[in-house]
């Protein structure tokens, strides 16, 4: 097989072939390794490569999974394998090797799947472009002058080159979701539970984060969902157990569906107008396919719910930089970025009564938003605001670093919870309509049914908690009218 040819089939496809002998997945792996080596250098997708191992598991004995022989790989945020180190993107724990592996990559080995190595992430996830201190920036293979996105821009990234037909991802505020937009993608962010975590607690930023994949086909997120879902040990919560197969919905008839859509932002920003059309087709789309589909959105205390999630991430965060010093045996000192840094602090000054007081207020807007998913089956919205940036966009000024070193030195309260609010203000800009469904853990997924120019845009669809089934058969639909964009490069 050619690694042309190799990328130019899903996961599906891949094992498909694998299952009829018509090809091995050593060849597989093989293919996959030439494509990282010949793209990788432009793009920065791979940042720990694993190639020897992956050949000697793809000779050996491959559990009966239903990705047998596929490639796949690992994000640097979570994902812990014994023996292998877990960085986060972050420098202080580069050289520390981890003692466990994770439930969901224990579940995504027992799939078949082949991992090559890890995928570049920003530095403990926190941001929505990929650009950390310890590995460079990421660049999307639409246009390596841009973002791939993030936390998940590496996976994204690896997945639109045809590295992989598919990757682990996380999700706290949109992190399988804006990759997925930005690089063509299928960027399916389950319900809170479905899927159990990579490492070793049982939640991360207090239930938030989900974690599953980005990947190329409807299909092939419905396949690898009914691989990998299901409570992991010490799990807080599980979502509602499937009527049946996920991948059993590929291909059903959705029904007449009632579909709101909006183009504004969910939690303020601009919306650009090429994400406008997106949505707009997308609603057109829909509508010709036989659902109900209005302009409307659900009512939300914006201010209230950008505080609330950024007072959960600082707290978060403060907490992994603790533990991340506990592992290392050392103070962070410089070996953080900034913006880790200013979080930490500000989650340093919160008080306990102050974040039970934002997970109450996150709370009383689920029952809000629960009373509009009653009226509608399905919320369309733009997955972003934006097309992706270019690389370096959001990269702190020398004023802003120095301004963050000097918190550090004299941690005024006032003036950190001050920097809350001016971050509550426009940390949500370019990414106003993911977090709130972190915050709800209903599912959503982003679809790539539209292009601007070379750069895809993607559309996000939300369905009500536990309803993956109603996005996949609704996923399909649209997928079988509109087949998705073909990979970037051959």
């Amino acid at each position: 097989m050619k690694p042309s040819e190799y990328a130019a089939h899903d996961a599906t496809g891949l094992a498909e072939l694998v299952q009829r002998g018509e090809v091995q997945p050593a060849e597989l792996v093989e293919c996959a390794v030439r494509r990282i080596e010949e793209h990788d250098g432009t793009l920065n997708a791979v940042v720990d490569r694993w190639f020897d191992a992956a050949r000697s598991r793809a000779s050996g004995s491959l559990p009966d999974g239903p990705f047998a022989g596929v490639p796949f790989l690992l994000k640097d945020n979570g994902a812990h394998v014994t023996g292998r180190t877990s960085p986060n993107g972050c420098r202080l724990l580069r050289d520390i090797p981890r003692s466990d592996t994770g439930p969901l990559v224990e579940r995504f080995e027992a799939a078949g799947l082949v991992t090559l190595g890890r995928t570049n992430a920003p530095e403990f996830g926190i941001y929505g472009v990929t650009e950390p201190e310890l590995y460079g920036p990421c660049r999307n293979p639409w246009s390596p002058e841009r973002t791939p996105g993030g936390s998940s821009g590496g996976a994204a990234a690896a997945v639109a080159a045809g590295y992989v037909p598919l990757a682990h991802a996380g999700d706290g505020g949109g992190s399988i979701r804006i990759p997925a937009s930005h690089c063509g993608l299928v960027g399916l962010k389950p319900s809170r539970g479905r899927t159990p975590s990579s490492h070793g607690q049982p939640e991360g930023w207090s239930g938030y984060v989900c974690e599953f994949a980005v990947n190329r086909s409807v299909r092939d997120a419905a396949r690898l969902l009914d691989a990998v879902h299901g409570p992991g040990p010490g799990a807080l919560y599980s979502a509602p157990a499937p009527e049946r197969p996920f991948a059993e919905e590929v291909g059903v008839d959705p029904g007449r569906l009632r579909i709101a859509f909006t183009s504004a932002g969910l939690l303020g920003g601009e919306t650009s107008p090429e994400n406008r059309r997106a949505v707009e087709d997308a609603a057109a789309l829909a509508a010709s396919l036989g659902h109900e589909v209005e302009e409307a959105a659900p009512r939300l205390d914006v201010d209230m719910l950008r505080r609330a999630y950024l007072t959960n991430v600082a707290a978060n965060v403060g907490a992994l930089v603790q533990e991340a010093e506990a592992l290392a045996g050392r103070a962070a000192g410089r070996d953080i970025e900034p913006a880790t840094l200013m979080l930490r602090l500000i989650g340093n000054a919160l008080s306990a009564a102050e974040l039970v007081a934002s997970q109450r207020a996150v709370q009383a807007a689920n029952v809000s938003l629960a009373a509009f998913f009653d009226d509608w089956d399905v919320l369309l919205t733009p997955t972003t605001a934006q097309p992706p940036v270019e690389i370096g966009a959001f990269a702190p000024t020398a004023a802003e670093r120095l301004l963050i070193r000097g918190l550090r030195r004299a941690p005024v309260r006032s003036a950190l919870l001050t920097a809350l609010q001016q971050l509550s203000g426009k940390a949500f800009d370019a990414t106003p309509n993911t977090q709130v469904f972190n915050q709800s853990g209903q599912p959503a997924v982003s679809l790539p049914l539209f292009m601007s120019g070379t750069l895809p845009i993607g559309t996000q669809w939300v369905g009500r908690y536990g309803e993956e089934a109603t996005l996949i058969r609704l996923a399909a639909q649209l997928e079988a009218a509109r087949p998705f964009a073909a990979l970037p490069t051959a």
